[in-house]
């Protein structure tokens, strides 16, 4: 059994055909899918997916590129719109100083108020970084002081310092298709130093296709293929990675229910 911790099945390469994706993952092994939201005023759009399909679930939150579209959302609304009984989590946000679409101070400000909301839910906050590893290491240095938190830096293809500053504030990593590439020595290398218990695996669908479906559209069901080169990293059985990282999930994201009988066992094999 696998969860995906990051697809994004609200858009539109998905929407000829949501019920084949969706029934491809489950047929893959996946228990759980999670479709992440990028703008909070989409929310409705997000939600109305995961209460379609039973095996899915959502987030909410502004992505660092959006930031600037729903910059007067306050950490309180967020934390009362979170309350729909499929949202498990808050974001993605964060920062991204590759596009720089929007300013970035303005990034900053909505990335501490999402920080601030998932301080008072209990939620954990899903954390889009990407060429902004000083920035975000200070940031959420900073805000851990504050008051602890939960989160995942997700699709990491950031340092390996970022890695342990992550580690080092209790979050959790989790890995992209990217991390099946070739040329992903030095990310397989930080991989395989992050603890077991704080590993996840995604797709970040239908972006970042893993080998061997590079350069098509991305789906949930390979999340398997990512979860594969993991095992090989961590020189475990495909099994146990299966096992550990949807126990990882679950611990994180702990509003969404586990499935029957996949809890003990992945608490187990994590363990």
């Amino acid at each position: 059994m696998l969860i995906d911790s990051h697809c994004h099945l609200d858009f539109p390469d998905f929407a000829a055909e949501r019920d084949a994706v969706v029934a491809r993952a489950q047929a893959a092994g996946l228990a759980r899918m999670i479709t992440i939201s990028t703008r909070v005023d989409a929310f409705a759009t997000i939600s109305g997916i995961a209460e379609a399909y039973e095996p899915v679930y959502c987030t909410l939150g502004t992505h660092p590129l959006e930031a600037h579209r729903n910059l007067e959302v306050t950490a309180a609304q967020l934390v009362a719109m979170a309350k729909h009984p499929k949202c498990v989590g808050l974001g993605e946000a964060g920062l991204d100083y590759h596009y720089d679409l929007a300013p970035r101070d303005v990034a900053h400000r909505v990335f501490r108020t999402h920080i601030e909301a998932a301080r008072d839910s209990g939620l954990p906050l899903v954390i889009h970084s990407r060429d902004a590893d000083n920035d975000m290491a200070a940031i959420l240095t900073d805000e851990m002081g504050k008051g602890a938190f939960k989160a995942v830096l997700h699709c990491f293809t950031s340092s390996a310092r970022l890695a342990e500053v992550g580690v080092e504030l209790g979050l959790s990593i989790s890995f992209s298709g990217v991390l099946t590439f070739k040329k992903s020595d030095e990310l397989r290398a930080i991989a395989q130093k992050v603890p077991l218990d704080r590993l996840l695996v995604e797709t970040d669908a239908p972006f970042l296709a893993p080998q061997p479906y590079r350069g098509k559209r991305n789906e949930p069901a390979f999340v398997v293929e990512t979860a594969k080169v993991l095992a090989e990293v961590k020189g475990v059985s495909q099994a146990e990675i299966g096992a550990i990282t949807t126990a990882n999930v679950l611990r994180l994201f702990s509003k969404m229910p586990a499935p029957a009988g996949i809890e003990a066992k992945g608490a187990e094999a994590a363990a």
